[in-house]
């Protein structure tokens, strides 16, 4: 039996920005925030690092490489990063004194000097790590071309770089078929980086609307975004936006176009955060063509894995169920990152996929 998916609720945003800009509304598109929380998933509930509704009779995914080690980080099998983690909440978690090394037992510092020792470097295959299972139930977008029957979508990766992030592997399924459940997954001896490891945790979808990254749009609605006095006409108070990136300048506008650009870029277009559809998100790089291998159509973004929630800068984004806690807790994992995944140093990993058949590959794209 599916757990009952809890709720979150994304503050509206400050300003309706097609008021500002109306050639927007036609490209807005509904993504559905997937919310990730600390939990205790079944292989019958959507989740992110939880079991999954796998064969018993289908073979587990294995990645065959090659993986190199670049020397530097320490190979830990996925058991000792879960009891490092445990043993760092108890921690952050333990009244005492500061610095919070004074707060360990002699027992937690024994495990970590064994942890720190590492494992040794895995050869041959690396059986896959579960990363995310989504039904469709709970996630409507999650409709696979050509595949009516397919109501699951379960994603893996390797926890090695590929050459910097981890290779993934898609799987939709139809749930009513899998009567025997494989109990006991294989698990890799060893991962390159902690942060590969995502931590249970089931969902509580939200459906919200996005707009493109303003360096998707053309000239004319850049323009647009950055006149002071579209936003005003849309009754904007800026001056209530808090954390504003750019202070007032000394020009006849309020603020600087930069102001408004970071402005839509950061707390009106696309939201952080786990989530399925929407708009890609850019930045690490402009925009670049998504096209797929092998019919060269343009590919939809199905899934982003994200290393975070929400940015301190744009605390707008956080759900109203997690305001108070969001801005004081000092709790592991912490609020704003409850997966506990870190990819190429908290950028997000969105996976694309080709609308016209699910049998063509699918792409990896960091951001």
């Amino acid at each position: 039996m599916a757990a009952a998916l809890r709720i979150r609720t994304t503050p509206p945003r400050l300003v309706d920005v097609t008021a500002v800009a109306p050639q927007l509304a036609p490209l807005a598109r509904t993504a559905t925030r997937l919310h990730p929380r600390p939990g205790s998933p079944t292989p019958y509930d959507s989740s992110v690092g939880g079991p999954l509704l796998w064969p018993a009779d289908a073979p587990w995914p294995h990645c065959e490489g090659p993986h190199e080690w670049d020397g530097w980080n320490e190979i830990l099998s996925p058991e000792d990063v879960r009891q490092r983690r445990r043993i760092r909440a108890a921690v952050a978690n333990r009244p005492g004194g500061d610095p919070p090394g004074t707060r360990y037992t002699p027992e937690e510092l024994a495990i970590e000097e064994r942890i720190k020792a590492g494992r040794p470097w895995p050869e041959g295959p690396i059986s896959m790590l579960p990363v995310a299972q989504l039904y469709v139930r709970d996630v409507p977008l999650l409709r696979p071309p050509k595949q009516a029957e397919a109501d699951l979508l379960q994603v893996l990766w390797c926890p090695f770089d590929h050459p910097a992030q981890p290779e993934t592997a898609l799987f939709w399924r139809s749930a009513a078929t899998v009567t025997d459940i494989l109990d006991t997954p294989p698990e890799p001896p060893a991962i390159q980086f902690p942060g590969y490891l995502p931590e249970p945790c089931l969902l509580a979808p939200e459906q919200i609307t996005e707009y493109p990254n303003i360096m998707e749009l053309g000239k004319e609605l850049q323009r647009q975004l950055e006149d002071w006095r579209r936003w005003q006409t849309a009754g904007a108070a800026l001056d209530s936006f808090d954390n504003t990136p750019y202070p007032l300048d000394s020009s006849d506008t309020p603020y600087s176009k930069d102001f408004y650009n970071e402005l839509y870029t950061g707390r009106m277009s696309v939201a952080p955060g786990w989530k399925v559809g929407g708009w890609t998100r850019w930045g690490l790089t402009d925009p670049l063509p998504r096209l797929c291998p092998s019919c060269g159509t343009e590919m939809d973004p199905l899934l982003t894995i994200a290393s975070g929630e929400w940015n301190s800068n744009y605390p707008d984004w956080i759900p109203d169920e997690d305001r108070a806690r969001s801005l004081s807790s000092t709790t592991h994992p912490e609020p704003h990152n409850p997966t506990m995944l870190d990819l190429a140093r908290g950028y997000d990993l969105q996976l694309h996929v080709c609308p016209v058949s699910p049998d063509h590959p699918h792409i990896d794209l960091v951001q």
